[in-house]
């Protein structure tokens, strides 16, 4: 009967270890900090990379929106966007103030809200003339009916001459309303004076 029972330091060894097992698969936290206890400047760096990558996605919401949907909602990205998808994003009242971007520097002069509320600069896109190089065609006259309709006569099989007439009717349709537009500068110009 003695081999029946188990001794008390067995019985405490395997209490300790389903105790263990039972702790690491039901109470471990996704996290090992909680975010309370991160601090401010890491919070500040966080939510700044999160408008960072939803402006880049949607240039055309605000900043100051952007911050004020992620503070409500705890700085859940896929939520901002899906609100700014659904076109649910909602302008922040007046008194939510967030500071200005980390690159941006703030003259003495200049107040926040005016800088809080501008939207990120595009880069310079160059205009058509320079992007397909066409500075030496502008000067050219353009070319008359007959020639568009031998030149634009049916849909060809060879892909490189397909190619060379979709490139030569975009071409064509920059140089015109590049002409039409100097025209009405032109016409405006003789309007004024």
């Amino acid at each position: 009967m003695s081999d029946d029972q188990v001794s008390l330091p067995y019985f405490l060894a395997i209490l300790v270890i389903v105790g263990c097992i039972v702790r690491y698969l039901f109470f471990n936290g996704g996290s090992p900090t909680p975010p309370s206890s991160r601090s401010p400047e890491a919070i500040m760096r966080a939510r700044e990379l999160a408008v960072e990558r939803i402006q880049q996605m949607f240039p055309q919401a605000e900043r100051r929106s952007i911050l004020w949907d992620l503070q409500r909602n705890g700085g859940n990205i896929q939520t901002t966007t899906e609100r700014i998808l659904a076109g649910r994003l909602e302008t922040p009242p007046i008194t939510f103030q967030p500071p200005p971007p980390p690159n941006q520097r703030t003259t003495p002069g200049s107040t926040s809200a005016s800088t809080a509320t501008r939207q990120p600069e595009k880069p310079a896109q160059p205009d058509l003339i320079t992007r397909y190089n066409l500075k030496d065609k502008l000067n050219e006259a353009p070319p008359s009916a007959e020639e568009q309709d031998r030149k634009g006569k049916g849909w060809s099989s060879n892909r490189e001459e397909r190619q060379m007439s979709l490139q030569q009717r975009r071409e064509q349709m920059i140089l015109a309303a590049r002409r039409k537009m100097e025209a009405k500068l032109a016409a405006e110009r003789a309007a004024e004076s």
